[in-house]
């Protein structure tokens, strides 16, 4: 287990909380703060933290010129004959969908961007998104493994730990063994379950390369679960695009819908080679 005490990571976010008129994180995990004040220069009220307005999510987007974009042919390409008819995703606030808009991109986050290309090969396809904010590995097990098994899916993504990282003691162990009751209950339950490892947000705010050795054991963690277990690994830590700061949203913590749409794209071209090796 590890202390987490104060120490340069608080350090790197003090100017951005003065900046942002956000308070910096002191226990449990960091979602709260960022619930508090989620954009630059204003605060504004935690029940309108979250995914953007469902209206704006059918605006136009015009993406060709991201080195990263995956265009909807190539999409439908990867995905055809793809089996699943009922898609799970379980996690934290990433899971659910929190991030900022960025012109030229919808504001549609991976979840539903995947959702959506899996429907455009299986129009009735079930999909339930059990994201929440704020939780923690043990709790996104308490809260959503039930549920998800309940709902009967063949396909589930699992994406938490992140907020285990900013309680006052870090216990990888039991994160671990959180993910492994995850995870393994989805693969016994016969769906084919997909994990992440974070982006490595240090390359894009060297302030943050204090978070990277924690967010990189935490990674080794969900790829050692998911090897035992059989699960799909999207690579997201070793993604160019960690580098570009435009992938991430004003709180410096969650995705930009830029950020959003290379998830679901590196999720449909993962989801892609184990068909193609199927």
């Amino acid at each position: 287990m590890l202390s987490r005490q104060a120490g340069p990571l608080d350090d790197a976010f003090a100017p951005f909380a003065e900046e942002r008129s956000i308070s910096v994180f002191s226990s449990r995990d960091i979602d709260s703060t960022i619930v508090r004040s989620y954009a630059v220069g204003r605060r504004i009220d935690p029940s309108r933290a979250g995914p953007m307005p469902r209206e704006a999510k059918h605006m136009t987007e015009d993406i060709s010129t991201d080195d990263f974009h995956l265009p909807e042919k190539e999409a439908d390409r990867l995905l055809a004959n793809a089996p699943w008819k009922r898609f799970a995703v379980l996690g934290d606030s990433l899971a659910e969908g929190l991030g900022d808009a960025l012109p030229g991109y919808r504001t549609l986050p991976w979840a539903d961007r995947t959702r959506e290309a899996l429907t455009r090969g299986r129009p009735d396809l079930g999909y339930v998104n059990l994201g929440l904010r704020g939780l923690v590995a043990a709790e996104v097990r308490e809260r959503q493994l039930g549920r998800a098994l309940e709902f009967g899916p063949d396909l589930a993504a699992v994406i938490c730990g992140g907020n285990d990282l900013f309680r006052p003691v870090v216990d990888l162990d039991a994160v671990e063994g959180e993910l492994d009751a995850i995870i393994g209950g989805l693969r016994a339950a016969g769906a084919t379950v997909i994990t992440y490892r974070l982006m490595n947000i240090g390359l894009a705010i060297p302030k943050l390369e204090a978070l990277s050795p924690n967010l990189l054991r935490l990674n080794e963690r969900v790829s050692a679960v998911s090897a035992r277990h059989g699960a799909l690994v999207v690579d997201m830590w070793s993604h160019p695009a960690c580098a570009d700061i435009s992938t991430y949203s004003s709180d410096m913590i969650h995705a930009s819908m830029r950020g959003h749409a290379l998830l679901a794209a590196e999720t449909i071209r993962r989801l892609g080679r184990h068909l193609a090796s199927a």
